[in-house]
């Protein structure tokens, strides 16, 4: 009895290029770029945001960290930082530190 193992090596080949197709994917969506940083806000649907490095000096966003701080401490729920507030009020915040 023999096996058709060239179709299983066919196969193989395929499934690796759909899974790095899936590897590329995934990484091009988590890169951020130099100078920034995600966080991730709201309070029922967590979305995630790419926020200049430069708002951590802006006492607006350190009290929003603040806020984080005290509801998480370290463990985020997200696996980054998550803020717990409304996306309305993050956004107003952040859009007048530009």
């Amino acid at each position: 009895m023999a096996f058709g193992l060239p179709g299983f090596v066919h196969g193989k080949k395929a499934l690796r290029r759909s899974l790095s197709g899936i590897k590329e994917a995934a990484l091009k969506s988590s890169t951020i770029p130099k100078g920034y940083f995600a966080v991730y806000v709201g309070e029922d649907q967590k979305k995630r945001y790419v926020v200049p490095l430069s708002h951590l000096n802006e006492p607006a966003f350190q009290e929003l960290l603040s806020m984080a701080e005290e509801e998480f401490g370290y463990n985020h729920p997200m696996g980054g930082l998550t803020i717990p507030c409304r996306e309305d009020i993050f956004i107003n915040i952040t859009s007048q530190l530009n």
